[in-house]
Parts: structure tokens; C-alpha cells; sequence
């Protein structure tokens, strides 16, 4: 048993980062501990030290009170090793009302959780909420987003600015809210979940091993009649992509990524959307592709990106 009640805990996965993890604990315990909160950091079976470097600096920092870490065994994904955090945190005699999910490479500013806590009991049908997120440099970094749509891969594989704007509605990638409000879904890089919503609609689908797990949680959440928020008023800093290096262009996107967007389209739209979807983004990045040779422009996309996508959903990578 707990020795205190326990409303909240914050769940951080770490895969090979276990320096940012710490320091993302260390931030994350300011909030947490005045709450009579927990954190739990799992270990996604990094295998390069990681858990035991955890584990002891939770020891030597006198964090065991507070702290559980946790070795998952195997990398199952951001939303497997999630899922390890949220069961272990359901025994407990006296479980949390609330997950606050933190990345290892982001850190909460002070206050943060609490004011998480206190909009989830003010709006008592929101699902899961997620903080406004800036980047190290302290730019805004954007984290609430659409559903994706037929519509909206036509508008991403154009790369064209008058197709953005007749398509402004369906952009996956809107501008950042000034105030809070309702969204569709939210970065997991810093949100709350409630767990009365995971009660009832499930946990993370693990079919996902990492993107659009977030999103298809969202799309749950929203067709069960729970809200996503994204909530201005709350803040974290969050360096972005330091496990996946998905950000580089020079490297391929990874084949889980093709997997998830798939497995994301067909599980909540059928097999008929994807196909759609696949059709619309291919004619249209084609025609990007050819507008660039013609103006010898250069995108950001990763190498090889279109070979791969039409290899992936029109070749033998069909079926992830």
C-alpha cells in the first residue's frame, strides 16, 4: 500500500536515453511529489544500461519513495511500454486518477502537472489534455492536430501553398491554438489521460510500435464521447525525436512508420479509405516530385521517402 493517496502518476518510457530520462524525472518530481503523485520511468529494453543507471540514480537520490522503475523485457513500442506503466499503476491498492505521459527528452516547467490535475477536475468529460510544448530554443513546437483524412494527405503530398490553403480545414498540421480549446489529438510528449477514460475505452492498441498510437487513442476517446484539450496555460520543453532521429533527411523513414499510418487508416476508416488515402497522397507527391525537378527545388522529406511509400502501400509492404 502507498503511503499516500495517490492522484497522479507520471509515466516516462525510455529507450537508450537514460540521462534525459533522469533529467526528465527529476523536473517531473517537483510537481508530483506536493501532489502526493508517483512517477514511473520504464526501461524499453534498452539494453545498453540504461535500466540499471535508472535504478540506481533513483536510489542514490533517495527518489525510491516516489519512484518506481520498471524493465519491460522487450521493445514493444511507446504504447506497449506505456501500458506496462498504466497495469502496474491499476494494482496498486489506491490507483491514480490521472497518467501524466512525459517523454525522456521533455521537461514540465513548474506547476505544470498541477495545473493539468486541476483542469481534468474542472472538465470532468475531457479524456486526456496536453500542455503547450516550445522547443529548446523556446519556440513554440507544435502539438495539437487533426484527424488524418483523404483530404489531408492530398494537401501533405502536394507541398503546395494554394492547395494548403483551399485545403486549410483537413491540414493534419493546423496553427497552434492561442487559447486553450478542443482538438482533435495531442503530442504525447507532455498529456494527461484520465483513467476513467482508459477504463473504458482500453489502453494504447499495440499494434502501433510507435506513431499514430497517440492519434488512434484520440479517435477512441472522441468516438466513446470523451474530449481531447490542448491547454495553453501549461508548458513543457520537449527536444523532439532524440531516440528515432525521424527528423533527419538524411536517413529513410523508418518501415514502423508506414505501418502505423496504415494500420491507423484502415482499423478506424476501412480498407476502402486507405486505399483512397494512399491514391490521393502518391498523385500528389508525384506531381510535387515532378514540379521539383522542373524547379530544381529541394524538399525536407527523407531519402528515398516516395520510393518507399509506393514500395510499402503498392508493392509487397502492403499488408504491415
Amino acid at each position: 500500500m502507498l503511503p499516500t493517496p495517490v492522484k497522479v502518476a507520471s509515466v516516462t518510457v525510455n529507450y537508450k536515453t537514460a540521462d534525459l530520462a533522469l533529467r526528465a524525472l527529476e523536473h517531473v518530481l517537483d510537481d508530483i511529489v506536493p501532489l502526493g503523485g508517483r512517477s514511473i520511468v520504464v526501461d524499453n529494453d534498452s539494453q545498453d544500461g540504461s535500466y540499471e543507471k535508472i535504478a540506481a540514480a533513483v536510489r542514490e537520490r533517495g527518489w525510491d519513495e516516489h519512484v518506481d522503475v520498471l524493465a519491460s523485457g522487450r521493445n514493444a513500442g511507446f504504447g506497449a511500454g506505456n501500458n506496462l506503466a498504466f497495469r502496474h499503476a491499476m494494482s496498486w491498492d489506491d490507483p491514480p486518477e490521472y497518467f501524466y505521459l512525459l517523454n525522456p527528452d521533455a521537461y514540465p516547467d513548474r506547476g505544470t502537472v498541477e495545473h493539468m490535475v486541476r483542469f481534468m477536475e474542472d472538465h470532468p468529460r475531457v479524456g486526456q489534455a496536453g500542455t503547450k510544448v516550445r522547443h529548446p530554443g523556446g519556440e513554440l513546437r507544435l502539438s495539437a492536430f487533426r484527424f488524418p483524412s483523404v483530404w489531408s494527405e492530398l494537401e501533405q503530398g502536394l507541398h503546395l501553398g494554394l492547395a494548403s490553403r483551399l485545403l486549410d480545414r483537413w491540414k493534419v498540421v493546423p496553427e497552434a491554438p492561442e487559447q486553450t480549446g478542443e482538438v482533435d489529438w495531442v503530442s504525447g510528449a507532455s498529456v494527461i489521460l484520465r483513467r476513467a477514460m482508459l477504463d473504458e475505452i482500453g489502453l494504447f492498441d499495440e499494434n502501433f510500435f510507435l506513431y499514430f498510437e497517440e492519434t488512434d487513442l484520440a479517435m477512441r476517446a472522441k468516438r466513446a464521447g470523451w474530449s481531447t484539450y490542448y491547454v495553453v496555460e501549461a508548458t513543457a520543453e520537449h527536444i523532439g525525436q532524440v531516440s528515432t532521429g525521424i527528423k533527419d533527411t538524411k536517413k529513410r523513414r523508418p518501415r514502423y512508420w508506414f505501418e502505423s499510418r496504415a494500420y491507423y487508416l484502415r482499423k478506424n476508416h476501412g480498407r476502402a479509405a486507405l486505399l483512397a488515402a494512399n491514391t490521393a497522397f502518391a498523385g500528389a507527391y508525384l506531381l510535387h516530385e515532378i514540379r521539383k525537378k522542373l524547379t530544381s527545388k529541394t524538399d525536407q522529406d527523407p531519402h528515398r521517402f516516395f520510393r518507399d511509400f509506393v514500395d510499402f502501400n503498392f508493392g509487397r509492404g502492403l499488408r504491415p
